[in-house]
């Protein structure tokens, strides 16, 4: 059986023994899986205890304290599964929750690729990623804390005239994996944010625009009255936008909306969706998506990453991999029951992807500006125009016209379009104005040519 990742506790700290707590409770619970008879049974528990303050023009809106546990249990008798989750840790109702997934799996046909992931893949090494930095945050600091931001932003530039309301969040969860392969696996991991949006202008000519912070650890984070001050500049600087006249251009996407289109491709190339023929990207590994000079790579070790992590949703061990190299796609996004649906093997991806970096060719934003020329420049994105079938894309944008690579005017009121296959292979640049505040950490990306549809 796998050890917990080591501590690095202080005297205060008790979420080790909160975690061995909860190992203790995913190992009586397979214990009660193998004694009805279930062949392979795995369990989940979890913690998390949050806070999370809302002020809107100086009056307090909202303080929420959270303190949330679960347990799930999934059980396989052959290839039949049956699942089955409870917030009640009493001896009663963990026994009764185990019950009911074992009568599931007794009524549900036979799946070939249902199962564990294999045995041999399970992680050896469990490490910790500096990601446990819990906040000693009080409801009386996070007000003051969320008051001065938004403060600080009314203050910034005279047409502010109204606000949303600033916000301050900051929590911390446990959880342990464990299957009857013998892995027990455990994390713990926080998070702390501190947002505000403001509104500019006017009646009908009002803009609303605002800016967060987010990261593990509270010292990270980027100064409160430095995050209302940067909400107000963006407010302020979308009054009297105008629209465009339809036609191609090149499109830059700032970094904060351009992982959105990373986020599409690895829908696409999901284990879900290529196994129900329900992706644009069907056997598409080794083939040219993009550009030469770009790469995809994977970083589950990352320090201080948002996912980082030694092993998946399953166990797996992860590792550190490419997803597109040289322009190629290296492999698909896949956990055991996809991988086995397609005749594959796992990559470590149950749960989802581990902290990817988009490889930069260019310099900062400014720069990227200045190679663009005249374009638009696109910070924010509306509706689902995305269709994952096709890669059909068009969806409502908003930002600046950008003429001689300097910002012109503000836009709004368009929509921007085009093929996500096309789009990709259009991709000129990515930047090096990496925005840290996802597991998809990429720079602004900008896309040689797309429709944009306006006056």
């Amino acid at each position: 059986m796998n050890e917990l990742a080591p501590s690095h506790d202080n005297g205060t700290d008790d979420s080790r023994a909160r975690l061995e707590r909860l190992a203790g409770t995913a190992q009586q619970l397979l214990d009660r899986c193998r004694a009805r008879g279930a062949t392979q049974a795995e369990v989940s528990c979890s913690e998390e205890h949050g806070l999370n303050v809302n002020v809107r023009m100086g009056a307090v809106e909202t303080v929420e304290s959270t303190r949330d546990r679960g347990i799930a249990v999934t059980v396989y008798f052959g290839q039949r599964k049956g699942s089955a989750s409870t917030a009640d840790l009493h001896d009663r109702s963990l026994d009764a929750t185990v019950e009911q997934a074992c009568a599931i799996a007794r009524h549900t046909e036979s799946d070939p690729a249902a199962g564990l992931a294999d045995a041999e893949l399970m992680a050896k090494a469990l490490r910790e990623f500096d990601v446990w930095h819990p906040w000693a945050l009080d409801a009386d600091r996070a007000i003051e804390l969320a008051l001065a931001c938004e403060q600080a932003g009314r203050d910034a530039d005279p047409r502010i005239e109204n606000s949303d309301g600033a916000s301050v969040g900051s929590s911390d969860s446990l959880s342990v994996y464990a299957n009857s392969h013998g892995f027990v696996g455990g994390e713990r991991s926080t998070q702390h944010s501190l947002g505000c949006a403001l509104i500019a202008g006017r009646g009908e000519a009002m803009q609303r625009d605002g800016w967060y912070t987010a990261a593990v650890a509270a010292d990270d984070l980027e100064a409160a009255t430095a995050v209302g001050r940067r909400a107000a500049e963006r407010a302020a600087s979308r009054l009297q936008p105008r629209s465009l006249p339809t036609g191609e251009v090149k499109v830059l996407f700032a970094a904060e909306v351009a992982r959105s289109l990373i986020g599409h491709l690895l829908g696409a190339v999901s284990g879900g969706a290529l196994y129900r023929k329900a992706s644009f990207l069907l056997d598409s590994v080794g083939t040219p998506l993009f550009p030469a000079w770009f790469a995809i790579d994977e970083q589950p070790f990352l320090l201080r990453g948002f996912r980082s992590a030694s092993f998946d949703a399953e166990g797996v061990a992860t590792r550190e991999s490419p997803l597109v190299q040289g322009g190629v796609l290296q492999r698909y996004v896949l956990g055991s029951y996809s991988a086995r649906k397609l005749g594959l093997q796992t990559t470590a991806n149950a749960g989802g992807v581990h902290n990817l970096q988009i490889v930069a060719n260019a310099g900062g934003f400014d720069e990227l500006l200045r190679g663009m020329g005249t374009g638009l420049l696109v910070t924010e994105l509306m509706g689902q125009g995305v269709n994952p079938v096709t890669g059909d894309y068009s969806r409502g944008a908003a930002g600046f016209w950008v003429e001689n690579g300097a910002i012109s005017y503000a836009v709004d009121g368009i929509t921007i379009a085009g093929n996500l296959k096309s789009m990709f292979r259009a991709i000129d640049a990515v930047g090096s104005d990496i925005d840290a505040r996802s597991h998809i950490r990429t720079g602004s990306i900008l896309v040689g040519r797309m429709t944009v549809a306006g006056e």
